[in-house]
């Protein structure tokens, strides 16, 4: 097989099919909607509470953690819906996982945040209790 040199308009064209794609996750999956909604109101709150770069690095990492497994189970659940249109107890078994993933990358960042903002919060009561 030969080697296919570089090519620029190449390159452009694959980031448009990913476009693409997370157009497509954002009209079709309600989920990934939510999960959009949820990451602005997190990156809202780590600038309003200043976060250091290292919480910022966690933020982020848990946020694109989240939509990589949604994105997944999103391939997932079309490419079993293409092949078996009728009830299947493997294809069952395969969408539950890919749900599985989403729900722990979701608990995992819920977690993540909950360990950054909870103490920054707190912080905040002396403040305004007195």
């Amino acid at each position: 097989m030969a080697k296919d040199s570089f090519s620029f308009s190449a390159r452009l064209k694959s980031f448009r099919y990913a476009f693409n794609g997370l157009k497509t996750a954002w009209q079709e999956e309600h989920n990934f909607r939510v999960h959009s909604v949820a990451a602005v109101i997190v990156l809202i709150f780590s600038i309003i509470l200043n976060i250091a770069v290292n919480e910022w690095i966690a933020v982020l990492f848990s946020i694109g953690f989240v939509f990589v497994c949604e994105l997944f189970n999103t391939a997932m659940e079309n490419i079993a819906d293409f092949t078996c249109n009728e009830e299947n107890p493997t294809i069952k078994k395969i969408k539950d996982v890919a749900a599985a993933a989403v729900m722990i990358s979701s608990i995992t960042a819920l977690l993540v945040g909950l360990l950054i903002f909870i103490p920054k919060l707190i912080s905040f009561i002396p403040r305004y209790v007195s």
